[in-house]
């Protein structure tokens, strides 16, 4: 029965969704994870290891999780984390930076398994975690036209096909969009597959050394980073999108766990996803919201194939002009900044705060190594604090 009712609620659109979460994650920011693996000595075999530890570590949570709470619960690396490696590794062996990467899931299960994080991000008011939303992906909106700039006529008409399938056919949009962005690169002879070389990627364990210095200096900011600029606005957007409570606490120690497990393979900071499971849980993904767990299960089986042609994909994700990726994400993510904005600006004793919960997550503001995210949250429950105050003694 169950295996019946995977295959009805299965969808083009929502597999769509898996894919092109999975193609925006890589094609953007993979670059940056090798980069961090260089800085640590990795050789070319621990190269392709870290990408099948990533790829299969995030889709058996993905397939998993997604099918366990029929939610798309999606699985992520973290980039902020990657780019605070690439500064932050050189001078330790491979070893050590191995152990950070155990370190770090160990303090993810614990906070997991405590229930804190879930209790302070309930006390979170929903317009807030909307302004927040909205914050991180305004800039994907902005880069559907800067890619316009760049590559006019192949964007152009992604436009123009995103503006035509969403009076046609909505729940197709995206898929359209995506149809439309491959031929027209493919024509404008856009995609590169000639330093696309085939292989299967093999896994290299490597056993890890501590450091106290290291885990103190390198693992607890990695911890921080991936906590407050990747998991708070995915637990954000999780509640947002759906319409029953889910174990937000079981599910960051899900991610604890599989990071411990893929750590000595060069897993380095597995937490739950923003901007992909933004697009894996918005309305073009399926308008069933329990349905969209089949784009959950689909970015998964996606990231695996990923991580098991290991040096492949970085050639073939690389192969798509980025001004594709860039217009075909941002397109992708309409509706769900739409969204975002009506409920961040709807109720009016939130604006003020949500507007400045806003404008601090989108400028991209970074303090001591934390995101704009978690300064906007803190800054907009300030806010609120204050109003709040003001409004109680005006009454008085």
């Amino acid at each position: 029965m169950k295996s019946q009712s995977f295959l009805s609620d299965l969808s083009l659109s929502a597999v769509s969704a898996g894919f092109i979460s999975v193609l925006v994650g890589y094609a953007s920011t993979l670059v940056i994870v090798l980069q961090a693996a260089t800085v640590s000595g990795a050789s070319t075999e621990m190269l392709e290891s870290w990408v099948w530890a990533l790829g299969v570590g995030m889709g058996i949570g993905c397939i998993g999780l997604s099918l366990y709470y029929k939610r798309p619960i999606i699985v992520a690396w973290s980039t902020p984390g990657a780019a605070l490696l690439i500064t932050s590794l050189s001078g330790a062996s491979i070893g050590q930076a191995i152990g950070i990467f155990v370190f770090v899931g160990v303090l993810t299960l614990i906070i997991g398994l405590s229930g804190w994080f879930d209790a302070i991000t309930r006390r979170i008011p929903l317009p807030l975690a909307s302004a927040m939303l909205a914050g991180i992906l305004i800039q994907f909106g902005f880069n559907i036209f800067g890619s316009m700039q760049v590559q006019p006529l192949m964007v152009g008409i992604m436009f123009v096909t995103y503006l035509a399938a969403k009076r046609l056919l909505p729940r197709y949009a995206v898929v359209a969009v995506l149809i439309a962005g491959f031929v027209s690169a493919y024509y404008l002879d856009l995609i590169k597959l000639e330093h696309v070389a085939w292989s299967v990627a093999t896994p290299v364990w490597v056993w890890p050394e501590f450091d106290i210095n290291l885990l103190v200096g390198v693992g607890l900011p990695l911890f921080i980073v991936t906590i407050t600029s990747q998991t708070l606005p995915g637990i954000a957007i999780l509640r947002s999108t759906s319409p029953e409570k889910l174990p937000v606490s079981s599910l960051i120690s899900w991610c604890g766990g599989l990071n411990i497990l893929f750590a000595p393979f060069g897993a380095f900071a597995l937490g739950y996803a923003a901007i992909t499971a933004a697009l894996c849980a918005s309305e073009e993904s399926h308008p069933d919201p329990k349905k969209r767990y089949i784009a959950g299960v689909s970015c998964g089986v996606f990231n695996i194939l990923a991580g098991v042609c290991g040096s492949a994909v970085v050639g073939l994700f690389a192969a798509f002009p980025g001004a594709m990726v860039a217009a075909l994400a941002g397109l992708a993510l309409l509706g769900t900044i739409s969204g975002s904005l009506v409920s961040a600006f709807q109720a009016p004793d939130y604006r003020e705060a949500a507007l400045l919960t806003f404008l601090v997550t989108a400028s991209g503001v970074s303090f001591f190594d934390i995101a704009s995210a978690f300064w906007g949250i803190v800054i907009g429950i300030i806010a609120l604090a204050v109003s709040h105050t003001r409004n109680k003694s005006q009454r008085v």
